[in-house]
This record gives C-alpha cells, sequence and structure tokens, in this order.
C-alpha cells in the first residue's frame, strides 16, 4: 500500500529531518511513527502526500511513485489521501456541514450528492445533531470529529494522523481513538498515525516505527516492541507509560541470584509458567512486581522476578523460559 524508499528531507537552511527512511506499510495496517519532539515524523508523515517535496528516495503508493507525479495527477491522487492534524483546521465562518461540504466541493463532487454524502459522514462521526453548529461552538473531541469526517469524504483508501490526539485530554482521546480504529475496521482503511503518546501505540495500533534524529531506529509490530525493546530511545518512552514494572520496581541485588524481567505474549499471559519453572528446575521464584499492558493487537505481561538456587538451574531456567516463548531480560546475572 504504501512503501518509502530511502527518503530524505533536507530544508534550505540545511536541517537534515528525515534521514534514509525505508518503511513498509501493508494494507489494513494502523501504523505508527512515534518519536520524541524534534525527530522527523511530523516533516515524514507530509512527504507521503507530498505537501513537503522530499529531497530523495522514492514515496510509492499502490505501486506508484508519486514523486513523480505531475501536479494535475497527484491532485487526483491525494483525493484518496485524508489527512487530520493536531489542530483540527476547521473554516471557523462555515458550520459543521458547511466544512466537511467544502472538502468535496473543492473536489468538484456531484453538487446533487454533497448533501446526502455529508448526512453519511456525520452519522459515521456521530455528530449529526450538531451539523449546523459553528466550530467555536464545539468541544476538541467534536472539532477532530468534524475533521475526521472532512478527511473521509472523498472516499480515500489511506487515512494520515499528524498528532491527531496530542491536543485533547486523556478521555476525548480515547474516545477518538476508538472512532478511528471502528472506522477504519468498518471502511477497510490503512492508518498512518504520527504520536509523541506511546499510550496512543499501546491502544491503537498493530505496527510501529520509532524515529530518533531523522532516522527509524526500531519497527516491528506492536506487541515485539513492547515485549522486547531494543533501543534506549523506546525503552524510555515505553518507561513513561502509567504502570509499567520499571517505574514501580525496586530490588536489591544479591550475590547467587539472578534478577530477570520476563515477558509473555498473548496466551502465555495466563500459562502458571513460574510454577512449572518451580517445579522443573527445583528453583525458588520470587515475583518483584510486574503488569499487564493491553494493546490493540494482544496482552504483553511484564514480570520482574528473582531466581533462588542453585546457579546452575538458575541459567538452565532462563534457557528453558526462552524455549516456552517467554522473552527475557537479565537484570542482575548474580555473579
Amino acid at each position: 500500500m504504501i512503501k518509502l524508499e530511502k527518503l530524505n528531507k533536507i530544508y534550505p537552511n540545511g536541517f537534515h529531518a528525515v534521514k534514509d527512511v525505508s518503511l513498509e506499510i501493508k494494507k489494513g495496517d494502523i501504523f505508527g511513527i512515534i518519536g520524541l519532539s524534534g525527530a522527523g515524523k511530523s516533516s515524514l508523515i507530509r512527504l507521503v502526500n507530498r505537501l513537503e517535496e522530499p529531497t530523495s528516495g522514492k514515496i510509492i503508493i499502490n505501486n506508484e511513485n508519486i514523486r513523480l507525479l505531475k501536479k494535475k495527477d497527484l491532485y487526483s491522487k491525494r483525493k484518496k489521501i485524508g489527512m487530520i492534524f493536531q489542530h483540527f483546521n476547521l473554516l471557523s465562518s462555515r458550520t459543521v456541514e458547511g466544512n466537511i461540504a467544502f472538502a468535496l466541493e473543492i473536489a468538484n463532487y456531484n453538487k446533487s450528492k454533497i448533501k446526502t454524502r455529508v448526512t453519511e459522514l456525520l452519522e459515521l462521526v456521530e455528530l449529526s445533531d450538531k451539523r449546523k453548529s459553528y466550530p467555536s461552538q464545539l468541544s476538541g473531541g467534536q472539532k477532530q470529529r468534524v475533521a475526521i469526517a472532512r478527511a473521509l469524504a472523498n472516499h480515500p483508501d489511506i487515512l494520515l494522523s499528524d498528532e491527531a490526539t496530542s491536543a485533547l485530554d486523556p478521555k476525548t482521546t480515547k474516545s477518538i481513538l476508538e472512532l478511528i480504529k471502528g472506522i477504519q475496521k468498518k471502511l477497510g482503511l490503512t492508518v498512518l498515525m504520527i504520536t509523541h503518546q506511546m499510550e496512543v501505540i499501546r491502544d491503537t495500533c498493530n505496527k510501529v516505527a520509532v524515529m530518533s534524529e531523522g532516522r527509524i531506529v526500531e519497527e516491528g509490530g506492536v506487541h515485539h516492541i513492547f515485549s522486547t525493546p531494543k533501543e534506549e530511545i523506546t525503552k524510555e518512552l515505553i518507561a513513561h507509560l502509567p504502570n509499567t514494572p520499571q517505574e514501580k520496581v525496586n530490588f536489591i541485588k544479591t550475590k547467587g541470584k539472578i534478577i530477570v524481567k520476563l515477558n509473555f505474549l498473548g496466551p502465555n499471559v495466563r500459562d502458571p509458567i513460574i510454577t512449572k519453572a518451580a517445579r522443573t528446575f527445583d528453583v525458588d521464584v520470587n515475583i518483584i512486581g510486574g503488569t499487564i499492558e493491553h494493546l490493540a493487537t494482544m496482552n504483553v505481561g511484564h514480570l520482574i522476578v528473582e531466581l533462588v538456587g542453585d546457579l546452575e538451574k538458575q541459567k538452565s531456567t532462563l534457557k528453558w523460559f526462552n524455549e516456552e516463548g517467554v522473552f527475557t531480560e537479565v537484570i542482575y546475572d548474580g555473579i
């Protein structure tokens, strides 16, 4: 659906915002790109529909390199790429229905069908009772719903979201994310989301890429990234989520006792894996702390445990955990 190959963006002042980015986003993905401020996320998403012109590289959408398109053809292509923004970008002089209709008017939509299409979109975003209201009369969440309806006006295949929830409170954020997930499922959209909020990735996406200083430093399924993050920036982003074990746990390193973080995916979350390990290897397993993350794709469990017993048996236990599909991260090797 979307394939980026060695994409670069260098601004006239010499700032290299996007550096050799290659990504593949498949049809039906809700793909998140996360990073700290200044990582290059917003520049990247604006390259996807050429709101920003890349310095080099390819932007392939449905097997077509849109970097090669002339303005007229690019405009036609953009009709199938909806986009929502952090600050809504609504026209204050137009009502809700007028804002949605505007997207259809500039796309030369059949005038006799605009009212019907607007009604469909208002029902989709659950704002039918606000059609005659002006943006100044709406809450932040309602404004974003109007913006989502406008982005969907021309039946796009792709929806781009640039920090669409960062200006909203947590409750409203949750409702907007649920709306996007529901629309994605109903319409079969491919969604690319830019965010600095790891909880947005956790609750919504099935795949994620982590950006730092213009580069993609880590990517994969959300459950794999959450269970076994490799890069320090990824660990930092995850650690700032509420209820992560790194935040909550204090422990004392004792010689001869291995301390390990265990990460469970999907069905393994509920398995009595600790009991099995203790019985199989004649070791005690002291649970220091843990939590379960409820991701959009599956549950991921985290436990930090202390192994007590013969050190060789402890090492055999670690090996067995990996064989059982439990990812391990040794915090202290007992030596």
